[in-house]
Order: C-alpha cells, then sequence, then structure tokens
C-alpha cells in the first residue's frame, strides 16, 4: 500500500482536474496520476445531427478556442462534400487562426502562467494570480489583456462573433472581409508585435532563474507531433502530419490526415474521462502505451518546423534552440514556444493582409454530399485537433470521432507531474508552494479539460494524505 496525496481541483487551468501522489512506505514518491473527472459526451450527441451544423454544434465543444473546432468541422465538412474551397477562403480561415492562436497564447502567458513566473511560485497565493500581477505590473498586464482583445476582434471581423462564430463554414467563408476590417487589423498588429517582443524578451532574461524548473518541468525524451508541410514552415493550418523523436529526427512524415488511425491510438483509463493517445508502431502488442508517448502544442509545433516563415520569429527560434540545446524536450518551454507563435503570428497575419486579394468576395464553395468519411484537422493553441465523420447519404452524421490536443498530451502531463512531485515532494509534509509547482506542471501545457470552463486566481483545494491503511493522516484545505 502507498501513502496518497489528492490535489482537487487543479486550478488555474481550463476545467476540472485532479492530481493523486502516492507516497511509498518510506514517504517518497511512488507514482502521480493525472485525471480529468467531467465527461462531455460530444462524440454521442452529435450522432443525427447534419454534416453542415456540426461547426456550430462542435465550437461548443470549447469557450476559449471555438476557433479551432469550427476550423476542424468545417475542413471535414469540405471533405464530405469534396469541394476545393476559393483561396481567399483558405487566406481567411488562416487569419482566424492567427487570431485565435494570439488570444490564446495571451490567456495563457499573462493570466495564468506569468503569476507564478513574476511573483514567484512561492509568493501568497491570495495575489499569485492575474490580480496580484495588476497590482506588481500593471503595464505588463494592461499590455496582456490588450492583446488577447485583439486576437478576440480579428476572430469577430472575420468569422462574426467573438466566441462560437457563424462565419466558419463548410466550403470556406460565409462572409468576405471588408476593407474597414482589413485596415483596423493592420493598424491594431502594430501594439500586438511590440507587445509579442517586449514579453518574449522579458521571459528570455528571466530564464536563468527556472533552470530548476526546466529541468525539472518534464525534461524527457518523448515523440512531437504537428501539422507539417514541403517548405518546413511553420504549419497552423494544413498540410500533413509529422512526427519528430527527441532529437529532432522525422520518425513518420507525410502522413494524409485521413489516416491518422493508422499511427494514432487511444488507451481508455478508468480513473480519467480524458483518453490516453498514443503513437501506434512503438507500443505495437505491448501493454505499456507510455512507449508511445508524444506531445503536441507550441513545443512541438516548434521541433517539428525548420524555420517560422517570419523573420522576427525566426530569429526568436534560432536563439530558442540554442538555450533548449537543439530539440527542446522540457515541457517548461511550452511557455517560451507559446511566446515565438504569439510573434510569428503578428508577422505572418500582417502578410496576409498587405495581400489585396484578401478583399475577393469569392470565400465560399458550396456542393452536396459526394463522400461519407471524412477527417479534418487544425492545429489549435494547445495542439493538432483531429474531427473524424462518418455520415449517411443524406449528411447526417453516423459516428463522430474528436482527438482534442490535451488528450494526445495526456501521457506527456503525468510524466511531467511525476517528475516535479519526484524533485520538490518530500515526505508527508506538502507545502502549498510544493503543490504549486505539481499544477505548474500542468499548466504549461495550457490544457482545456472541459474546453469551456475558465479559472481566474484562487480555488477552493482539498488535499488529503492517507496512510497505507487508508487512514487520513493529514489533510489541508484552502479556498
Amino acid at each position: 500500500m502507498s501513502n496518497t496525496v489528492v490535489i482537487d481541483p487543479v486550478t488555474r487551468i481550463e476545467g476540472h482536474a485532479k492530481i493523486a501522489i502516492a507516497l511509498d512506505e518510506a514517504g517518497q514518491v511512488d507514482t502521480v496520476r493525472f485525471s480529468v473527472t467531467e465527461f462531455r459526451g460530444f462524440e454521442e450527441f452529435c450522432k443525427g445531427r447534419p454534416v453542415w451544423e456540426m461547426p456550430s454544434l462542435t465550437a461548443r465543444t470549447c469557450g476559449i478556442c471555438p476557433v479551432s473546432h469550427l476550423l476542424a468541422s468545417a475542413k471535414a465538412g469540405d471533405a464530405i462534400m469534396g469541394v476545393r474551397i476559393p483561396s481567399t477562403g483558405v487566406k481567411l480561415r488562416r487569419l482566424v487562426n492567427l487570431g485565435q492562436i494570439i488570444q490564446s497564447h495571451a490567456l495563457s502567458f499573462f493570466h495564468l502562467s506569468s503569476p507564478d513566473l513574476l511573483l514567484g511560485w512561492d509568493a501568497d497565493p491570495a495575489v499569485r494570480n492575474v490580480f496580484g500581477l495588476m497590482g506588481a505590473e500593471p503595464e505588463l498586464a494592461r499590455r496582456g489583456i490588450r492583446l488577447r482583445g485583439f486576437g478576440q476582434s480579428v476572430i469577430e471581423a472575420i468569422a462574426g462573433r467573438k466566441v462560437h462564430s457563424p462565419g466558419i463554414v463548410p466550403g470556406g467563408i460565409a462572409d468576405p472581409m471588408t476593407p474597414e476590417a482589413r485596415e483596423w487589423m493592420l493598424s491594431g498588429l502594430v501594439e500586438a508585435q511590440q507587445t509579442a517582443e517586449q514579453a518574449l524578451e522579458l521571459f528570455v532574461s528571466m530564464l536563468g532563474k527556472f533552470e530548476r524548473e526546466a529541468r525539472a518541468f518534464g525534461e524527457f525524451p518523448s515523440l512531437h507531433l504537428g501539422l507539417a508541410n514541403d517548405a518546413g514552415t511553420w504549419e497552423n493550418y494544413d498540410g500533413h502530419l509529422r512526427f519528430v523523436d527527441a532529437e529532432g529526427s522525422v520518425v513518420a512524415d507525410n502522413i494524409d490526415v485521413g489516416d491518422y488511425r493508422d499511427y494514432i491510438g487511444e488507451a481508455p483509463r478508468h480513473d480519467s474521462y480524458l483518453k490516453s493517445p498514443y503513437f501506434k508502431p512503438l507500443v505495437a502488442d505491448s501493454d505499456d502505451v507510455f512507449k508511445g508517448v508524444y506531445r503536441v502544442g507550441p513545443l512541438a509545433r516548434l521541433n517539428v518546423c525548420k524555420t517560422m516563415g517570419a523573420p522576427l520569429a525566426d530569429e526568436a527560434l534560432q536563439a530558442y534552440r540554442e538555450t533548449a540545446g537543439g530539440t527542446a524536450n522540457s515541457s517548461f518551454f511550452y511557455h517560451y514556444a507559446r511566446l515565438i507563435e504569439i510573434l510569428a503570428c503578428t508577422e505572418l497575419a500582417r502578410e496576409l493582409l498587405s495581400d489585396d486579394s484578401i478583399l475577393d468576395p469569392m470565400v465560399r464553395a458550396t456542393a452536396g454530399i459526394n463522400h461519407r468519411r471524412a477527417v479534418g484537422v487544425s492545429e489549435a493553441p494547445r495542439g493538432t485537433l483531429f474531427h473524424e465523420y462518418q455520415v449517411d447519404v443524406n449528411g447526417l452524421l453516423e459516428n463522430v470521432n474528436m482527438i482534442i490536443a490535451t488528450g494526445q498530451n495526456n501521457l506527456a502531463m503525468n510524466e511531467t507531474v511525476l517528475q516535479i512531485a519526484r524533485e520538490w515532494v518530500d515526505g508527508h509534509d506538502i507545502p502549498e508552494p510544493v503543490l504549486n509547482r505539481v499544477e505548474a506542471g500542468i499548466r504549461a501545457f495550457d490544457p482545456c479539460l472541459s474546453c469551456s470552463t475558465h479559472a481566474i486566481g484562487k480555488m477552493p483545494m482539498e488535499v488529503t494524505l492517507f496512510d497505507h491503511e487508508g487512514t487520513t493522516v493529514n489533510e489541508v484545505r484552502r479556498g
């Protein structure tokens, strides 16, 4: 038997989860389990709905990044109809995804992670939140809020609303861009890029203080998955699937998104509603899915690509790789990668908006049901997102499979919190700053668990310590 510490709920993440730390008889960390304690059921209640309705319906999966589900769903709809959407429709979809990445990454860094980074993991939890950040670093906090607001306004200008937008549809985009919206976005990119550069400079200047965290916050070899293209530039919307290993060597490439099941398996967990996707070729007949652990999201995307395709972001990428020693395998570097992606988004958005064809009114193709199965894939802020649909002849959904980025990081998150617990947890006395570090390992991935719930600041937490007979020997409550 082992003693068990339960952290429930985990705070400053989107959704509800708990962490159970099992201690051996000597009081040392034995195992750690990260569990998601809520159930959504989208794959089941989407059955029977028409495929044209799916983008709007599945957008409700996530209140933080609905654009990601809109794009993956709409792309599956494109393939069901068998259409090639107009080039301007593609450009507008790419642009709205850049706005989505900006707003989501800004939320993650400025609101959720920077209180730890700037105020300290040992700071009083009453002030170690976005409100404490406003008091300590008011200008940085204001810039972070404005940056997120800019990203949300880009989404609204292209897709009609900031949240659950109606304008991303099978076949393209519902409405063309107006010249006024284009000019507004171009002017807003000036401050957005400045904020991205300043935040990146600030984070790099602080890295020296976090050597222990960089080493202990999930530094382990794994595969990395992301969308890729033949040019080797950072991809966020289209392309094929690519897996690279911990040294950056390509393990599998040029994978058609429709063939994802040949490479990705999904293992259920008895203690969590979150499945554990894994790289099938490495697991084969083994029951140990951890052999196939891979990561997705900013860290993986920067490992998969050769360049960012944007001058300032490419300079930052070079410095990033020098700091990481080549391929980044520390989950702590998710924060760093996120900031580089924000900078790249501002540069790439300006490039798209400077092209006069962005105002072309032809932005949507239409057709009926021409295929019965299709897979739509897009890069959400948190990583590669899969929507697979099987429809009948009338376009009604017979089967739905959605693989969310957070799920694909499930095995890696478990490995990360295990490393952190072994580094900081010592015996039965687990002070609040140590618990916060364990939580911070999860926050590095910026998980979206319920995909609609968001917590700012201090939430209730209960930590219970059991002896090997199941008797409570220590209990801590907060909030």
